[in-house]
C-alpha cells in the first residue's frame, strides 16, 4: 500500500534542469552526489529537498548519522525517532539548530494537526516545540537533523550545470532507512540502467 503512494524515481533531463522556472528541483526531490563530487562535506551524500523557490533551496543530508543520540538532545522525541535513533548531520548551515522530518502513516490526515506541515507525499516537517504525544498517532517515525544544506537563488542551478548532483524523486522510505544502509548506493541501484551501475562505484577508488 505505502509504495503505491510514493512517486516513481526518475532522472531530470538537462533540458528540464535548465528550464525557465528551474522547478524540476522541488520539495520531495533528492539530490544524489555525483561520483566526481569529492568535497568532503557532500561526498556520497543524499539530500532531501524541503524547499525550492525563488529565494533559493533548502534540504537535509539524510545519510550522515552522528554519534549523538536523539535522547541526549531532545529526549521527548526519542521514542518517535526511527532507528538508528541518532541525530543526523543535515548540512553545514546552522549546526546548532534542529530540523525534523516525519514520515506520515499511510492515510493519515494532518489537516488542522498542530506541529506538522506537509512537504511532499507522506513527508512532513515537524515543529519540535509541539507535543510529541499529539503527533505520535500520525507518523511512522521521525528524523532529527543538526543543521541543513542551503543554496541561494541560482546557486544550486550552477551546481547542476556542473553535474555535481543527480536529481531524482525521493521515497518516504529513504528518510527512515534502517541502520547501516548505504542510502547513496540503494537509491542509485533502483534507477534504470545505466544509472543503476553507479551504485557499485567504490567508496575509495584507491582500494580498487
Amino acid at each position: 500500500m505505502a509504495q503505491a503512494e510514493e512517486p516513481e524515481d526518475r532522472t531530470a533531463r538537462p533540458s528540464e534542469r535548465s528550464s525557465a522556472t528551474g522547478r524540476i528541483v522541488r520539495p520531495g526531490s533528492i539530490l544524489v552526489a555525483s561520483t566526481d563530487l569529492l568535497e568532503p562535506t557532500f561526498r556520497r551524500t543524499v539530500i532531501y529537498i524541503i524547499e525550492h523557490n525563488e529565494g533559493g533551496s533548502l534540504g537535509v543530508v539524510i545519510n550522515r548519522p552522528s554519534d549523538t543520540a536523539v535522547h541526549n538532545v531532545l529526549p521527548q522525541w526519542a521514542q518517535l525517532a526511527a532507528k538508528p535513533r541518532a541525530l543526523f548531520i543535515g548540512g553545514p548551515v546552522k549546526r546548532d539548530a534542529a530540523v525534523c522530518l516525519a514520515v506520515l502513516r499511510v492515510g493519515a490526515d494532518i489537516t488542522g494537526a498542530s506541529g506538522l506541515r506537509r512537504v511532499d507525499g507522506r513527508v512532513a516537517m515537524v515543529d519540535l516545540d509541539s507535543d510529541p504525544s499529539e503527533i505520535a498517532p500520525l507518523v511512522e517515525g521521525i528524523r532529527v537533523f543538526a543543521g541543513y544544506s542551503g543554496w541561494t537563488f541560482g546557486q544550486l542551478e550552477g551546481e547542476l550545470d556542473r553535474d555535481d548532483w543527480m536529481v531524482l524523486s525521493g521515497l518516504a522510505s529513504d528518510l527512515l532507512a534502517p541502520p547501516r544502509t548505504d542510502i547513496w548506493a540503494s537509491v542509485l541501484r533502483r534507477q534504470p540502467h545505466p544509472l543503476s551501475m553507479l551504485a557499485t562505484h567504490p567508496i575509495e577508488l584507491e582500494r580498487n
